[in-house]
């Protein structure tokens, strides 16, 4: 057998194999790459339309998606309409609380108007929610003294004052950020699309500080009720019906006019409301305005102003609640703000310590409901 000449045939044993534009080993894979930049080309040249016109359909699971979400807003509906009948928002009651931010559940607050969370206040029925906005400049003279316990970012919190002045009374730790508490309040209605939600804000912030922490709440926007688009003035108040089928179930009232913009209504220009105080001791049952231009009977062609009723003393305590939130409650309403009102029952009445009342039978929630069966 000859001897072959492994040199003579361009291949060395231990090293790698010589590839050139003649190699058998290659010639394959180019012509692969080759087409592949050809076919890469003629698509380029085409343009995309055809790649996306040859796009699988939605998958099934998106029809149904939607039709589960269709079932679920008419089941909504279904249980307003049993609930309300045909009623407009100004003919219906709600509970509200007072301070509802300033709780044991929130926070390590030392006086507070509710023993509830404001999740727990909504689960336990409440509708009305009243809070206080303050601004917080972050501190690091704080955060240094709280060993790192307060070191909170600039922004909106919830406040009973000065948010700097006494922790536990006039703010407490963890902070709570208006944004919190709202979003609180968004995934509540998110989970229950049969309820309204309104909010009664106190504001001691910009509206541009308040446009900007209400930005950052999800899924707001999907809620948030504009009475413009509902030509409120013009045709009235929408059925409670109307507001759960349309999915704008979130109503945002402030004591500053300067935010209509963000879907915040200015209160003084869209309701009616008493003095908030019963005094020291509890003793002033009287139902007057709380701003002498708007009297409670106030009249308007067209349109009705909700009645918002403020029933607590200066300083909340469980005694003065359990004192006030039963039978005196029930009688100030039937005696004194329904007559000063024009005949006509408040829409939210706010208390304090919501769940506590007198030994008569009567609670806030009981005469609530009392108001809207007569309704």
């Amino acid at each position: 057998m000859p001897t072959m000449n492994m040199t003579s045939r361009g291949i060395h044993l231990g090293a790698a194999p010589r590839f050139g534009p003649h190699s058998v080993e290659t010639r394959s894979p180019w012509r692969r790459t080759r087409f592949l930049f050809v076919l890469l080309l003629l698509l380029s040249l085409l343009g995309t339309p055809a790649l996306a016109s040859a796009a699988p359909p939605p998958p099934a699971r998106s029809v149904a998606a939607v039709a589960a979400a269709a079932t679920a807003n008419g089941s909504a509906v279904a249980q307003a309409q049993a609930r309300w009948g045909d009623r407009r928002l100004d003919q219906v009651t709600f509970l509200g609380t007072h301070n509802a931010f300033t709780n044991y559940e929130d926070s390590r607050w030392s006086s507070v108007a509710q023993s509830e969370s404001i999740r727990h206040q909504l689960d336990n029925g409440v509708r009305g929610l009243s809070l206080d906005t303050h601004w917080y400049e972050r501190s690091t003279w704080l955060c240094v003294i709280s060993f790192g316990s307060d070191c909170y970012p600039s922004d909106v919190y919830l406040c009973h004052g000065e948010c700097k002045t006494f922790a536990g009374v006039t703010y407490a730790l963890p902070r709570q950020s208006f944004q919190s508490s709202m979003q609180t309040v968004v995934d509540f209605l998110a989970a229950n699309p049969q309820e309204v939600v309104t909010l009664f804000l106190e504001d001691y912030v910009s509206a541009q500080q308040l446009g900007n922490s209400l930005s950052r709440v999800r899924g707001l926007d999907q809620l948030l009720f504009r009475p413009e688009a509902w030509n409120v003035r013009q045709q009235g108040w929408p059925r409670m019906t109307d507001l759960v089928g349309s999915g704008k179930r979130l109503l945002i009232f402030s004591d500053e006019p300067d935010r209509e913009h963000l879907g915040v209504m200015y209160d003084k220009a869209w309701t009616v409301s008493n003095f908030w105080s019963l005094g020291d001791l509890g003793n002033d049952l009287s139902c007057v305005s709380r701003w002498s231009d708007v009297p409670l009977d106030r009249q308007e062609p067209g349109f009705r102003r909700l009645f918002t009723m403020s029933h607590h003393r200066n300083v909340p305590t469980l005694i003065n609640a359990a004192l006030d939130n039963g039978a005196k409650l029930r009688d100030r309403i039937d005696q004194q703000c329904r007559p000063a009102a024009g005949g006509r029952d408040p829409n939210f009445v706010s208390v304090d310590f919501h769940r506590t009342s007198d030994s008569s039978g009567h609670t806030p929630a009981s005469i609530v409901a009392g108001l809207n069966a007569r309704n």
